[in-house]
């Protein structure tokens, strides 16, 4: 699924609404196959795509965890972020786009990336400290984590707001430089808040 401006991380929920008749024809061939499709974001200038060039190829692959046909053929679903995945070798069906995916190796975090995830979990304090609304059972959810990467996600997914340094963070596979962008990109959010 290509749509403007938005990124699906791994470990985040995306609710989606599709209503577009190309996309309920994914949604169906996806719900016959594995219940999983990838979200890709169209390139930054563009309104619309028309095909490969037009949308970037490092995207979200995402489990549909749940979803509600309603009556008049939309449907309403939470896909759940799984994986980084690159796109290549596409093929258009039915005004969607088949693609071979391959995972996005990622590099983990060494001390550096260690200390950066502190630097994040400071920051999401600070958000708190200033009275932004956060998520559900967030703070519970970040206290569980360990993991700098996944750390990284879940807060990115959170509190940054622009769709480009959303997308570099998507494709950065060093978790110690994704976690540097992260630091510098929610120090900015603080700012703008």
């Amino acid at each position: 699924m290509v749509l403007p401006g938005t990124t699906l991380f791994p470990h985040a929920l995306l609710p989606l609404h599709i209503f577009e008749p190309r996309y309920r024809a994914m949604l169906t061939f996806a719900l016959e196959e594995d219940r999983a499709f990838c979200i890709a974001m169209v390139r930054p200038g563009k309104d619309d795509w028309t095909g490969p060039r037009d949308f970037v190829h490092t995207a979200g692959l995402g489990l549909i965890r749940a979803c509600v046909s309603r009556p008049d053929g939309t449907s309403n679903l939470v896909l759940q972020g799984l994986a980084r995945v690159h796109l290549s070798e596409f093929e258009e069906q039915e005004g969607f786009v088949l693609a071979q995916i391959s995972s996005v190796l990622t590099t983990p975090a060494t001390e550096d990336g260690q200390a950066a995830a502190g630097q994040v979990r400071l920051l999401c304090q600070r958000f708190k400290e200033k009275g932004v609304d956060l998520p559900q059972n967030f703070e519970e959810y970040l206290n569980q984590i360990s993991e700098p990467g996944v750390l990284a996600d879940v807060v990115a997914n959170t509190f940054v707001a622009g769709a480009r340094e959303r997308q570099r963070l998507l494709e950065q596979p060093s978790e110690d430089k994704r976690l540097a962008l992260l630091v510098r990109y929610l120090k900015r959010e603080l700012r703008n808040n």
